[in-house]
Protein backbone atom coordinates (compact mmCIF):
# COMPACT_ATOMS: atom_id res chain seq x y z
CA UNK A 1 0.00 0.00 0.00
CA UNK A 2 1.67 3.14 -1.44
CA UNK A 3 0.78 6.28 1.39
CA UNK A 4 2.39 9.38 2.95
CA UNK A 5 4.10 8.86 6.25
CA UNK A 6 1.91 10.96 7.90
CA UNK A 7 -1.44 9.75 6.77
CA UNK A 8 -2.82 6.35 7.67
CA UNK A 9 -1.22 3.85 9.05
CA UNK A 10 0.39 1.35 7.06
CA UNK A 11 0.24 -1.98 9.59
CA UNK A 12 -1.84 -3.51 11.59
CA UNK A 13 1.21 -3.02 13.92
CA UNK A 14 1.76 0.18 13.39
CA UNK A 15 -2.02 0.88 14.21
CA UNK A 16 -1.63 -0.70 17.30
CA UNK A 17 0.99 1.83 18.66
CA UNK A 18 -0.90 4.75 17.69
CA UNK A 19 -3.53 3.64 19.76
CA UNK A 20 -1.59 2.79 22.38
CA UNK A 21 -0.03 6.60 21.95
CA UNK A 22 -3.92 7.93 22.02
CA UNK A 23 -4.64 5.57 25.26
CA UNK A 24 -2.22 8.02 27.04
CA UNK A 25 -3.11 10.76 25.41
CA UNK A 26 -7.09 10.19 26.89
CA UNK A 27 -5.70 9.13 30.45
CA UNK A 28 -4.04 12.50 30.52
CA UNK A 29 -6.51 14.66 29.56
CA UNK A 30 -8.96 12.67 31.47
CA UNK A 31 -7.10 13.81 34.71
CA UNK A 32 -6.85 17.32 33.73
CA UNK A 33 -10.77 16.98 33.90
CA UNK A 34 -10.68 15.35 36.85
CA UNK A 35 -8.52 18.33 38.08
CA UNK A 36 -11.28 20.82 36.69
CA UNK A 37 -14.11 18.81 38.37
CA UNK A 38 -12.89 20.11 41.71
CA UNK A 39 -13.08 23.61 40.76
CA UNK A 40 -15.96 25.17 43.00
CA UNK A 41 -17.14 27.38 40.46
CA UNK A 42 -20.16 26.20 38.39
CA UNK A 43 -20.01 25.50 34.68
CA UNK A 44 -15.62 25.93 34.78
CA UNK A 45 -15.73 21.84 34.61
CA UNK A 46 -18.12 21.66 31.64
CA UNK A 47 -16.55 24.33 29.90
CA UNK A 48 -13.09 22.86 30.22
CA UNK A 49 -14.73 19.40 29.30
CA UNK A 50 -15.48 21.08 25.99
CA UNK A 51 -12.42 22.60 25.77
CA UNK A 52 -10.38 19.17 26.14
CA UNK A 53 -12.71 17.35 23.99
CA UNK A 54 -12.62 20.34 21.31
CA UNK A 55 -8.31 19.42 21.52
CA UNK A 56 -8.43 15.72 21.97
CA UNK A 57 -10.37 14.45 19.37
CA UNK A 58 -8.53 16.04 16.62
CA UNK A 59 -5.40 15.08 17.99
CA UNK A 60 -6.53 11.67 18.05
CA UNK A 61 -8.02 11.95 14.71
CA UNK A 62 -4.67 13.48 13.27
CA UNK A 63 -2.44 10.49 14.90
CA UNK A 64 -4.59 8.21 13.23
CA UNK A 65 -4.12 9.85 9.67
CA UNK A 66 -7.77 10.89 9.73
CA UNK A 67 -8.02 14.55 10.45
CA UNK A 68 -9.97 16.39 6.94
CA UNK A 69 -7.34 17.40 6.19
CA UNK A 70 -5.37 14.29 6.11
CA UNK A 71 -8.00 12.32 4.07
CA UNK A 72 -8.15 15.16 1.49
CA UNK A 73 -4.58 14.35 0.66
CA UNK A 74 -4.98 10.68 0.25
CA UNK A 75 -4.83 9.32 -3.47
CA UNK A 76 -8.50 8.96 -4.41
CA UNK A 77 -8.48 5.20 -4.02
CA UNK A 78 -7.96 5.50 -0.60
CA UNK A 79 -9.79 8.35 0.23
CA UNK A 80 -12.84 6.26 -1.13
CA UNK A 81 -11.69 3.69 0.84
CA UNK A 82 -11.46 5.63 4.36
CA UNK A 83 -15.04 7.11 3.54
CA UNK A 84 -16.79 3.61 2.82
CA UNK A 85 -14.93 2.54 6.03
CA UNK A 86 -16.35 5.92 7.74
CA UNK A 87 -19.84 5.15 6.55
CA UNK A 88 -19.84 1.41 8.15
CA UNK A 89 -18.30 2.55 11.26
CA UNK A 90 -20.94 5.24 11.68
CA UNK A 91 -18.17 7.38 13.96
CA UNK A 92 -19.78 10.77 14.00
CA UNK A 93 -16.12 12.69 14.86
CA UNK A 94 -13.62 10.91 12.90
CA UNK A 95 -12.74 12.70 9.71
CA UNK A 96 -14.19 16.09 10.71
CA UNK A 97 -13.27 19.21 12.17
CA UNK A 98 -14.67 19.37 15.13
CA UNK A 99 -16.66 22.49 16.40
CA UNK A 100 -17.54 23.66 19.91
CA UNK A 101 -21.22 22.06 18.49
CA UNK A 102 -20.01 19.00 18.23
CA UNK A 103 -17.81 18.92 21.42
CA UNK A 104 -21.53 19.37 23.27
CA UNK A 105 -23.06 16.76 20.92
CA UNK A 106 -20.42 14.20 22.20
CA UNK A 107 -20.63 15.45 25.93
CA UNK A 108 -24.50 14.68 25.29
CA UNK A 109 -23.46 11.33 25.33
CA UNK A 110 -22.41 11.06 29.05
CA UNK A 111 -25.51 13.71 29.81
CA UNK A 112 -26.46 11.68 32.79
CA UNK A 113 -23.04 11.54 34.44
CA UNK A 114 -21.83 14.79 33.93
CA UNK A 115 -25.48 16.18 35.68
CA UNK A 116 -24.96 13.69 38.71
CA UNK A 117 -21.00 15.38 38.73
CA UNK A 118 -22.64 18.92 39.14
CA UNK A 119 -24.57 17.81 41.94
CA UNK A 120 -22.22 16.08 43.51
CA UNK A 121 -19.62 18.38 43.49
CA UNK A 122 -21.12 20.69 46.13
CA UNK A 123 -20.81 17.94 48.65
CA UNK A 124 -17.74 18.54 51.04
CA UNK A 125 -14.63 16.14 50.17
CA UNK A 126 -16.74 12.62 49.19
CA UNK A 127 -18.72 14.22 46.78
CA UNK A 128 -16.04 16.55 45.39
CA UNK A 129 -14.09 12.60 44.70
CA UNK A 130 -17.09 11.49 43.41
CA UNK A 131 -17.03 14.58 40.74
CA UNK A 132 -14.12 13.93 40.03
CA UNK A 133 -14.15 10.30 39.39
CA UNK A 134 -17.22 10.82 37.21
CA UNK A 135 -15.58 13.30 35.08
CA UNK A 136 -12.27 11.26 34.71
CA UNK A 137 -14.48 8.33 33.94
CA UNK A 138 -16.88 10.08 31.19
CA UNK A 139 -13.73 11.65 30.03
CA UNK A 140 -12.07 8.61 29.15
CA UNK A 141 -15.42 6.87 28.22
CA UNK A 142 -15.36 9.76 25.09
CA UNK A 143 -11.84 9.02 24.33
CA UNK A 144 -11.69 6.01 24.24
CA UNK A 145 -14.79 5.37 21.95
CA UNK A 146 -13.28 7.67 19.69
CA UNK A 147 -9.91 5.68 19.27
CA UNK A 148 -11.97 2.30 18.90
CA UNK A 149 -13.87 4.26 15.79
CA UNK A 150 -10.73 5.64 14.45
CA UNK A 151 -8.72 2.43 14.68
CA UNK A 152 -11.74 0.51 12.83
CA UNK A 153 -12.08 3.07 10.40
CA UNK A 154 -8.31 3.13 9.94
CA UNK A 155 -8.27 -0.80 9.77
CA UNK A 156 -10.91 -0.94 7.46
CA UNK A 157 -9.11 1.55 5.05
CA UNK A 158 -6.00 -0.49 4.95
CA UNK A 159 -7.75 -4.03 4.59
CA UNK A 160 -9.07 -3.66 1.45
Amino acid sequence: MSRTPELLPATVEELDRVRKACHGLVRRRAATSGGLALVPLPGVDFAGDVAILMELIPAINRKFGLTPEQIDALDTHHRVLVYAALKKVGADLVGRAITKKLALAAMKKVAARLATKQVLKYVPFAGQAAAAALSVTAMIYLGNAHIDACYEVAKGAMRK
